[in-house]
């Protein structure tokens, strides 16, 4: 747990008589999405659920992915992984793609006008056709037996998360392709010793993106945000049930 997390905070909370742009990161919408009442309370009344754990071995896969297509892009070359899985495109060149990967300082972003909602997202990679059009790039990884896929009901969030970046790049003027691709990094443990070394099975799972829920659901954010009733709880957030039973028993 981190030892700033104090349970509640008085910045960066909505207040619906101000006329300055609120922002709304892509994490966010999945909260709404899952619990309205837990997003209520994190935006509005500034008691957000306690952090998770870091995924430091996640992170460190991420980072050195991103070093690796960055050596093709300085290049303008394909990556391995992508000429074997036939797809023609090239890591995507641009000044801002850094700011555009810092999800906490900078990201992608977008101001809804009819909700002067700021809809933000850090990515981690964009790849780029020939043609110029743009496909948006995940990076993903677990370490399981079975073959990695984006299937699991739960792997929903995944695809709302691609759709959301999809969108947000349409709105900033970007000709952006309905495929998306996941790279997605299994880590082995079918090797007789460790020896300091974890290996990886990585394989891109394209995926066909929709967007088209994205404009309902920063409408329904809003109106949760403007409204003075806390909404009810989601069917199953983990964090009211948990509330729920201290309640009953204490």
């Amino acid at each position: 747990m981190s030892k700033y997390y104090t349970g509640r905070r008085t910045k960066n909370l909505f207040d619906p008589q101000s006329k300055t742009p609120f922002k709304l990161s892509r994490t966010k919408i999945e909260l709404f999405i899952n619990c309205p009442r837990c997003f209520y309370l994190d935006r509005r009344l500034g008691v957000g659920q306690p952090p998770p754990f870091p995924f430091a071995l996640n992170s460190a896969v991420d980072k050195l992915l991103k070093k690796e297509f960055d050596i093709h892009r300085e290049k303008q070359t394909s990556h391995p992984l992508m000429e074997a899985n036939g797809i023609k495109a090239v890591p995507f060149k641009h000044k801002e793609l850094n700011y555009w990967r810092d999800a906490l300082r900078g990201g992608i972003k977008y101001l809804h006008e009819a909700t002067n909602l700021i809809i933000s997202g850090g990515i981690d990679d964009i790849w780029v056709a020939p043609e110029g059009q743009l496909f948006i790039v995940d990076y993903k990884s677990t370490s399981k037996e079975q073959e990695v896929s984006i299937d699991a009901d739960w792997q929903i969030a995944y695809k709302r998360q691609m759709e959301i970046y999809q969108w947000l790049f349409r709105k900033n003027g970007f000709n952006v392709s309905s495929t998306g691709y996941f790279v997605y990094c299994n880590g082995l443990t079918d090797r007789d010793t460790f020896s300091a070394k974890l290996d990886f099975d990585i394989k891109i799972i394209p995926y066909e993106g929709n967007d088209s829920w994205i404009e309902a659901k920063i409408i329904e954010m809003h109106k949760c945000l403007i409204s003075p009733k806390i909404p009810d709880h989601g069917l199953d957030c983990d964090f009211c049930k948990y509330n729920k039973a201290i309640k009953e028993v204490g």
